[in-house]
């Protein structure tokens, strides 16, 4: 039986590596299932979830000029099924409310800025000194 690109059937599972499985065909043929084919969920160890021996289902992505057939059990699968959206809460994103600026003129708002700057900084500074040992060193 010659083994066509994009066609479903049932093999047997001859062989589990860590990267793959190795997959014995209708036909004789031999393909790989690679790790990140098996399934959709994260798969820490292939001989958790297949064993030699098991009948499985894959999909035949391709074949190779060397013969090499690589295969899917995901996509054998029928996808599954999307996630509902989100419920409309119908909050929106607002801005964070303003302090009243009042009628400050654009001076006034320069001086506010550069005050809270200052503060922000002499905070700052004296966090990260405090992580690296405080203060002054003494060295002579």
């Amino acid at each position: 039986m010659q083994v066509e690109i994009g066609s479903i059937v049932e093999g047997k599972v001859t062989g589990v590596k860590k990267f793959g499985a190795f997959v014995e065909l209708p036909g004789g043929a031999t393909g790989m299932v690679h790790i990140s084919e098996v399934s959709n969920q994260f798969i820490e160890e292939l001989s958790d979830v297949l064993s030699e021996g098991q009948t499985v289902k894959v999909k035949v992505l391709s074949v190779s000029p060397e013969g090499k057939i690589a295969l899917s059990m995901k996509k054998a699968e029928p996808r599954p099924a999307p996630r509902p959206p989100r419920a409309d809460t119908g909050r929106t994103w607002q801005p964070r409310a303003q302090q009243p600026q009042g009628d400050l003129s654009f001076e006034d708002m320069m001086s506010r800025f550069k005050q809270q700057s200052e503060e922000k900084i002499s905070d700052l500074k004296r966090v990260t000194e405090a992580r690296r040992g405080g203060g002054y060193s003494r060295r002579h």
